[in-house]
């Protein structure tokens, strides 16, 4: 993780090596594609893209993987998806040194726009703000 809080996405990646910054770039470009309307971000020192006044996806940067919150870990649909991978409570994390799955990240966000837009409606409209 960069050494100071950024304050935009690009400050986030810029704090990484540059083979890692091109995987950053590679997922928030996943993300971007799937949720054009996303407001880019850093909540919890970590990029996000928030829709409908709450997040949507978030990821981050470590030493030896890319994670992307909240992942559905426990949705049955993603079950094989997720086969290889290390999975915690709402993340799953992608190995620097593989092939990134931009494929599985943009089915994830695709998901997690059919979770927000849920979320919106049964708000009457208004999405509840995470902190």
């Amino acid at each position: 993780m960069p050494p100071q809080k950024p304050e935009t996405i690009d400050d986030y990646i810029a704090g990484f090596p540059e083979d890692v910054q091109k995987i950053l770039q590679q997922v928030r470009s996943a993300i971007r594609e799937i949720a054009p309307a996303a407001v880019e971000t850093i909540s919890y020192g970590i990029p996000t893209f928030n829709l409908n006044d709450t997040y949507l996806v978030y990821f981050a940067g470590f030493k030896n993987h890319i994670s992307i919150y909240p992942a559905p870990v426990g949705v049955e649909a993603f079950k094989k998806d997720f086969e290889g991978y290390k999975t915690g409570r709402g993340t799953v994390q992608f190995p620097i040194g593989k092939p990134m799955p931009l494929a599985l990240i943009r089915k994830i966000t695709r998901y997690r726009l059919k979770e927000n837009a849920r979320k919106a409606e049964n708000n009457n409209g208004k999405a509840i703000k995470k902190k």
